[in-house]
């Protein structure tokens, strides 16, 4: 359950490039099966900047909290108010309504650097 078409971080993040240059961030399945039922998330406010590799909020667990970080540096220009009132939506729609942030990034092609599909699959099964 690894989207071809998006990129990865070490982390545990995906992201897809957007339109306008924007590109839309959340969490794989992986991490959200790793976390177990999420109850609340801490997201930056629309118009914060961001440093790739760096927390930019916190996903709050049954089991855990964790930070989510940046997986490119840039500016927050939306974040997804609906996980405010429904934050398990990241459970069981990780890649879709589950989306957490959408960033500017200063430089665009910093999301050719992040990991492939492929490579986040080995990643996962290592």
């Amino acid at each position: 359950m690894i989207p071809e078409d998006l990129r990865y971080t070490a982390e545990h993040e995906w992201v897809a490039a957007g339109d306008g240059g924007a590109v839309r961030i959340g969490i794989t399945h992986f991490a959200q099966d790793a976390l177990g039922d999420i109850v609340y998330v801490q997201l930056p406010d629309e118009g914060a900047a961001v440093a790739a590799g760096e927390p930019l909020g916190e996903i709050e667990s049954t089991k855990s909290v964790s930070e989510i970080y940046a997986p490119v540096s840039g500016t927050v220009a939306a974040r997804n108010e609906a996980l405010g009132d429904t934050p398990e939506v990241i459970n069981t729609d990780p890649y879709g309504a589950g989306w957490l942030v959408e960033i500017t990034p200063d430089d665009p092609a910093a999301v050719d650097g992040l990991l492939t599909a492929g490579a986040y699959r080995e990643l996962t099964e290592s």
